[in-house]
C-alpha cells in the first residue's frame, strides 16, 4: 500500500490517495480543487482504477472537483447528514470564497458507522459530527492511520462556527471518536501536517480528554 498526500488550492485542503499498486487499484479521499488532476496524473495514467472517491464531509474545499468524478463514473461515497451541502451548491455558497464556481455532486453510497472494506483492507467508518453534521474518519488498523477530514488537527480542531458546526457536538466526537482509537494511530487531517492519537491527548490545548 502506498499513501499519498497532495496539498491543494484554494486554502491548502489535503487530497489523500491510497494505491494498492498489487491490484492496481486506489482510492482518494476528499477532491479540493486540481484533485481530478492528481487523480488523472497520479493513478490513472499509471494504470490504476479508482474504487471510489471518499468525501469526509461536505465542506466546499473538499468537494469542488467531486463533480469531475460523477462525470467520470467513479463511485463517490460520503455520509448522509451532508446530504444537503454535496447535493446543492447553492448551500454551499453560503460559506465558501467568493468567485469560486460551485458545483454540486451526487452520492452513490452513504456510508454508516462500522466495518467496510477498502481496497481489500479492514477499515471503520467513525461519525465525527460537530465541525459538520456529516464527518466521518476512515480508520485502518493494519495501516495504523486514519483521515479524519476536519475534525481536529495537530494541537488544534475544526471550525464550529459555520452552518451545522458545534462545538459541544465536536468536543465529544473528538472524546469519544477519535481519542478512543489506538494511541499510535496516525492522524491525517485535511488541512496541516499529520499527528497521532497519542499527541493530541496529551497535547491538545482545546480538547481535555
Amino acid at each position: 500500500m502506498q499513501l499519498e498526500r497532495h496539498e491543494l488550492p484554494p486554502i491548502g485542503t489535503h487530497c489523500y490517495v491510497l494505491k494498492d499498486e498489487a491490484t492496481q487499484r486506489a482510492v482518494i479521499f476528499d477532491a479540493p480543487q486540481q484533485a481530478w488532476q492528481v487523480c488523472e496524473q497520479s493513478v490513472r495514467q499509471q494504470g490504476l482504477a479508482v474504487d471510489a472517491l471518499i468525501l469526509t464531509h461536505g465542506h466546499w474545499d473538499h468537494m469542488l472537483d467531486a463533480h469531475f468524478f460523477n462525470e467520470a463514473g467513479i463511485p463517490v461515497w460520503a455520509h448522509r447528514a451532508d446530504q444537503t451541502i454535496i447535493e446543492d451548491a447553492a448551500v454551499q455558497g453560503a460559506f465558501s470564497i467568493p468567485g469560486l464556481e460551485l458545483k454540486s455532486a451526487q452520492v452513490d453510497r452513504w456510508l454508516e458507522p462500522g466495518a467496510i472494506e477498502v481496497l481489500g483492507q479492514k477499515a471503520e467508518i467513525r461519525h465525527v459530527p460537530g465541525h459538520c453534521p456529516g464527518n466521518i474518519l476512515i480508520h485502518f488498523p493494519e495501516l495504523g492511520f486514519a483521515v479524519v477530514g476536519d475534525a481536529i488537527f495537530k494541537r488544534g480542531v475544526g471550525r464550529f462556527d459555520l452552518p451545522g458546526g458545534d462545538e459541544q457536538t465536536l468536543m465529544t466526537s473528538i472524546r469519544e471518536q477519535i481519542f478512543t482509537l489506538p494511541p499510535e494511530t496516525q492522524l491525517l487531517p485535511g488541512h496541516g501536517p499529520a499527528t497521532t492519537v497519542e499527541e493530541e491527548r496529551r497535547l491538545n490545548p482545546y480538547v481535555q480528554a
